[in-house]
């Protein structure tokens, strides 16, 4: 099939579909014109792709996973390199978690502190220019 029907069958645009072929996610022969020519399989495999990246994983990550990927959800099997990858994955993404609850934590400390300090303290501001004014 080509690009446009794999498009249309699985929602996902064709540029999105050249970058999952240049990641080597994805296979296509090329027909006498030129044309990428897709095998009926790249329907599952791409579902498969979209879920994997709906999980946070990386294009990288799903290279790594995708032999090991059966159904569309997908189910993986569990080899040992493979809950290796997928482990450290959930540690990098506990890591940023953690990271943005800090974060949180600060700004709404900062937020807390000028609501308790009220609106008296801070410069004039001109209505035309969001920026404040020097007093």
């Amino acid at each position: 099939m080509l690009t446009g029907e794999l498009s249309r069958r699985t929602g996902v645009n064709a540029h999105q579909l050249r970058y999952y072929e240049a990641q080597g996610l994805l296979d296509a022969d090329r027909g006498a014109s030129g044309y990428r020519d897709y095998h009926e399989n790249a329907v599952l495999r791409v579902k498969q792709i979209r879920h994997l990246l709906g999980a946070g994983l990386s294009s990288e990550d799903i290279a790594y996973l995708l032999p090991c990927a059966t159904g569309e959800a997908p189910e993986l099997l569990g080899c040992p390199e493979l809950l290796a990858a997928m482990r450290s994955r959930l540690r990098r993404l506990d890591d940023q978690m953690a990271t943005l609850a800090r974060s949180r934590d600060a700004l709404a400390d900062y937020i807390d502190a000028a609501e308790r300090t009220g609106s008296e303290s801070c410069p004039p501001f001109d209505d035309a220019d969001p920026e404040p004014v020097p007093a």
